[in-house]
């Protein structure tokens, strides 16, 4: 990610304050959370009866003739054991549950806040690193919200319990344990900020390799066309390299982790052991106020052990929280205001650029737009003309609030959009992109995205008004047919034409339009242009033009040029009047100047198609 990046410059927590952010997550389900800490409690009361009826077989059974003492603590092992089994099933079932419903919130609602953040956002933010969130830092976050905090909990309660039931059997060697445990659990904490770090740095590096694979195999023609494969192939292995000798230092990490703690924690149980043997011989305590102990010193040692091994996938879940907090934390710079403006309920399609002057924020220096005023009276078909980088794509940003301008503003029947919400905008407004995008769904899908609620029949007209009717029937489950990843079944006439449907079915009263005709072939332009002349009644339409019979259906030809309006006026006046439209007509229409400037309406709009962009 670039070092510029929204979200990668954040401060970042050396504690587990960040698992914090779970906590709303969590309280949803707080019954699912009481039943699974009612039957933790059972469970773990259960273990910590066994040594109780260990020392009293010990000193009490096999002291004795009566053989039923012996049977009668036997039942209570049994039925210890019993209630461990049955309770540690549904601790673990509703715990699990909790963590992968805890995930699957979280992915929801990463997912649904980034969605909806502005181009600004992308621009400085890799989707493979948004991917890896949404996937490898959830999938960490799963494993400590589902069996890791089952093992926290249990561990916690069975150390604590015994831990007061080894003061309760022996206060003298409890205090040797008391002790020794601080001197066991410092150098694990330190040892788990090493392995934190470790982790932290292993996952930004999966999320290099996976931003990675996503840009080159989604561009995957492009690298084949360039024979790029063998190139891209060693890139992707050096990043795998890096990802791996990190996700070893990581390994080692934890491994050293797993030796102090396990290490320190038995090295403890020995020493208590010791001191305990010498009691007992000694006469200072029984042999079976010694099992108890031992058996109590095993369940403090074994907790611990496992609290310090967990220990580490908190750091690591804590890190991996982080990361998706930092997601939930950006904040788009375009939003509603607090008090948003409503759109009339009429539906005029008046659009109004009123000294409008941007720049994008990767390029500060640079005016896209530069005092940029129009008006454009509703119904009316306007045409940009300009040369690359004169600002014609950005009135299309702006229009649609990817951006809201430096100074100036843009209304829309009426109403400064700043002052509405985003959503009422784009409402108002149809897009035909010059890249179409078809996602991977049905026909039937892609063309309802543009009003999901739309009906069959609803769909089906739309595409029957684009001319898309007639492919999509000889599609192998017609309008159900699977149009693959970005549309890769399809023509680019016929990806087109879906994109026309869409833009049909939403009927707005603005519609922006990026031909993408002077690519296709005569009779897939012919099918398109029949389209788009449907799509056109009735609404103002702006278009960018690629086409001369864009241009000369035009109602006004805006010229632009470095972010300014240099002319405004039909085609005929422009190519008399203005050299810039002039070369321009000359160079994108292929036409001659001196062509254009005769005065032969009747063959002009006669051959539109023959004069597309050659």
């Amino acid at each position: 990610m670039p070092p510029n990046s929204p979200i990668i410059d954040r401060p970042r927590s050396a504690t587990l304050r960040p698992l914090r952010a779970l906590v709303p997550f969590i309280r949803p389900y707080l019954g699912t959370v009481l039943i699974a800490l009612a039957a933790l409690l059972v469970s773990s009361g259960a273990v910590l009866l066994v040594p109780v009826a260990v020392r009293n077989v010990i000193d009490l059974g096999f002291s004795s003739a009566d053989a039923e003492m012996v049977d009668q603590y036997f039942w209570y092992l049994l039925g210890a054991v019993l209630l461990l089994g049955v309770f540690g099933a549904a601790r673990q079932y509703y715990v699990t549950w909790l963590g992968e419903r805890v995930v699957a919130d979280i992915r929801d609602a990463v997912y649904r806040h980034v969605i909806r953040m502005d181009p600004a956002f992308f621009e400085t933010t890799k989707i493979g690193e948004i991917l890896s969130r949404l996937t490898a830092d959830t999938t960490l976050i799963q494993s400590i919200s589902g069996v890791g905090l089952s093992i926290i909990l249990r561990s916690s309660i069975q150390f604590i319990g015994a831990l007061f039931l080894l003061g309760l059997t022996n206060i003298r060697l409890m205090g040797y344990i008391v002790v020794m445990i601080p001197a066991v659990l410092v150098p694990i904490m330190f040892v788990g900020r090493w392995v934190r770090r470790l982790s932290r740095d292993s996952q930004d590096r999966i999320a290099d390799a996976s931003g990675l694979a996503t840009e080159t195999l989604t561009a995957a023609q492009t690298v084949q066309s360039f024979t790029g494969e063998e190139n891209e192939s060693r890139r992707f292995t050096e990043s795998i390299r890096l990802s791996f000798e990190t996700a070893v230092r990581r390994v080692r990490a934890r491994a050293a982790f797993s030796m102090v703690a396990i290490t320190g924690m038995f090295t403890m149980l020995v020493i208590v052991l010791w001191v305990g043997a010498r009691a007992v011989l000694a006469g200072e305590m029984s042999g079976g106020e010694l099992g108890q102990f031992v058996l109590y010193a095993m369940f403090v040692a074994m907790s611990a052990a496992m609290l310090s091994d967990v220990w580490g996938e908190l750091q690591r879940a804590a890190g991996a929280m982080e990361r998706l907090a930092e997601l939930l934390a950006a904040e788009p710079q375009i939003r509603a205001p607090e008090h948003p403006v409503a759109f009339p309920d009429t539906r005029d399609g008046r659009i109004r650029f009123d000294e409008v002057s941007f720049h994008y924020p990767s390029r500060p220096d640079t005016r896209a737009l530069d005092g940029f005023s129009l008006d454009i009276e509703p119904g009316e078909k306007i045409a940009f003309v300009g040369p690359s980088g004169a600002g014609k794509s950005t009135t299309f940003q702006l229009l649609l609030r990817f951006f809201d301008p430096q100074s100036g503003r843009i209304l829309v029947d009426g109403v400064d959009i700043t002052a509405a919400r985003p959503e009422d905008v784009r409402a108002r407004i149809g897009i035909v992109p010059q890249e179409t995008v078809i996602f991977g769904a049905s026909a039937r899908d892609n063309i309802r995205f543009g009003r999901p609620s739309a009906t069959d029949e609803e769909v089906e007209a739309a595409a029957r008004a684009a001319a898309a009717d007639v492919f999509i029937a000889e599609l192998p489950d017609g309008y159900d047919t699977y149009l693959g990843e970005r549309g890769t079944r399809l023509s680019g006439g016929q990806r087109q034409r879906i994109a026309i449907a869409r833009a049909i079915l939403k009927d707005a009263p603005v519609l922006l339009l990026d031909e993408a005709t002077s690519s296709l072939d005569a009779e897939s332009e012919r099918l398109v242009q029949e389209a788009l002349e449907y799509l056109e009644k009735d609404r103002t339409t702006i278009v960018i033009a690629h086409r001369l019979a864009t241009v000369l259906e035009a109602d006004r030809i805006v010229v632009m040029d470095a972010g300014r309006i240099v002319d405004i006026g039909t085609h005929d006046d422009l190519i008399r009047r203005d050299p810039l439209y002039a070369r321009l007509a000359e160079l994108q229409f292929g036409e001659s100047s001196e062509f254009m400037s005769q005065d032969e309406p009747d063959d002009r709009s006669a051959a539109p198609l023959e004069a597309s962009v050659r």
